[in-house]
């Protein structure tokens, strides 16, 4: 399968999960819609060649935050009885920002150059990225490291209830 192709169908399944996440009635599909465009993303991080940030954008986006926001979702319990009307004037309020923001994009379209596909330079993968976080911020990545264990001690310390 070619690299169009691929493209082609990764974005237009992003579109369709972008647009699901803002018209789907129950704010659970919406999460779950959204995840799906998450993973989509991170394919077209596969197709420029930057393994390393898809890998990174699956566990942070969808792996810890979609997970969040699922959580406080089933913990909110919305329900349709609760929600509050919006008025006429909100909702034409939105529809003129949204408007506006379609006519920014377009003319950012029109306006933008070509854009030529990337050169497989290695820029972005797993080795290089290893490659300048092993050799250049060797220090750095060790104090990172340390500072995380101290934090994990001190909270499993402050958690701690005391035994009488």
């Amino acid at each position: 399968m070619s690299n169009t192709l691929i493209f082609s169908l990764l974005s237009t399944l992003s579109l369709f999960s972008a647009l699901m996440v803002l018209f789907s009635r129950s704010a659970m599909y919406s999460v779950l819609y959204l995840i799906v465009c998450f993973f989509t993303i991170a394919g077209h991080y596969v197709l420029l060649n930057a393994h390393f940030l898809a890998i990174v954008h699956i566990i942070v986006y969808a792996g810890a935050i979609m997970v969040l926001f699922l959580y406080v979702i089933m913990l909110l319990n919305l329900n349709k009885e609760n929600e509050p009307h919006k008025s006429n004037l909100l909702k034409l309020a939105s529809v003129v920002s949204g408007g506006a923001f379609v006519l920014v994009l377009i003319s950012g379209f029109k306006t933008a150059k070509s854009m030529s596909p990337l050169a497989d330079t290695g820029i972005g993968t797993v080795q290089s990225v290893g490659k300048v976080l092993f050799s250049e911020y060797v220090l750095p990545f060790e104090i990172s490291s340390i500072l995380f264990i101290s934090a994990m001690v001190g909270a499993v310390v402050l958690a701690k209830k005391e035994l009488n």
